[in-house]
């Protein structure tokens, strides 16, 4: 690993990619925008890279030799709780979704945008920080209990097993229970960028999120889709 540091950047991000060029590229723009980076070319050790160096974030391509991005975030979401930026096929939707069934927290299409890339990064990190200034950072419904502090959620005392972006999700449509919340709306709170009527994301995410708090996927009655509208969190009582 090529581990480039910087004493005064606050944040460290793990760049997993075997395109030298770009990752060089990204490397040199990410530091002068004030991160510490460091680099893995190898698919192979990109599990061991994400778990021993637990990085603010991680910017993973998809197609990696010794071992593809895919398999990699699914095996590393178990021990590694931060934000996965996933570098997919401009052209391939079907990357895109399996990216974030595997845990993935986002997704920027090649060719990289620079701008775009750090705004993503930036969108990312900031949700993660805002957590711990919330003033009641808690919501119970029922059993489930969701808690933005630790950004955490429990069900019936068991702690359930989200991903950064799930967490982010849900703690949006939790503290709007009661309120349909736009797809529009919805992307702006999340990834900053406007709703473009097609990016399937939020939908993934919702029917990943419903099982994991027990909600039937089939008949859903805590989160409810609102046809041609987004999604209403179902108040108790």
């Amino acid at each position: 690993m090529d581990d480039s540091l910087d004493p005064a950047a606050q944040d460290h991000v793990l760049i997993i990619e075997d395109d030298e060029r770009l990752a060089e590229l990204t490397r040199d723009y990410l530091e002068a925008n004030g991160f510490r980076v460091t680099l893995e070319p190898d698919g192979a050790r990109g599990v061991d890279g994400i778990l021993g160096l637990q990085p603010d974030l991680v910017i993973l391509d998809l197609m990696l030799p010794g071992e593809d991005g895919l398999s990699i975030c699914r095996r590393a979401r178990a021990d590694y709780a931060g934000p996965i930026l996933m570098l997919t096929a401009r052209t391939d939707d079907m990357d895109q979704v399996l990216g974030l069934e595997m845990g993935a927290d986002d997704y920027v299409a090649k060719p990289v945008q620079p701008r775009v890339l750090l705004a993503r990064m930036r969108a990312l990190l900031r949700r993660r920080e805002a957590g711990a200034s919330v003033e009641e950072p808690r919501l119970v419904f029922g059993p489930l209990e969701i808690d933005n502090a630790t950004r955490e959620a429990f069900l019936s005392g068991e702690r359930v097993d989200l991903t950064s972006a799930e967490f982010d999700l849900l703690w949006l449509l939790a503290s709007h229970a009661g309120r349909v919340l736009t797809r529009e709306e919805i992307f702006s709170q999340l990834r900053g960028i406007k709703y473009d009527g097609q990016d399937r994301s939020i939908d993934v995410r919702v029917s990943r999120i419903r099982p994991k708090i027990g909600d039937d996927p089939n008949h859903p009655q805590r989160i409810k889709t609102v046809r041609s509208k987004g999604y209403l969190f179902v108040k108790d009582g």
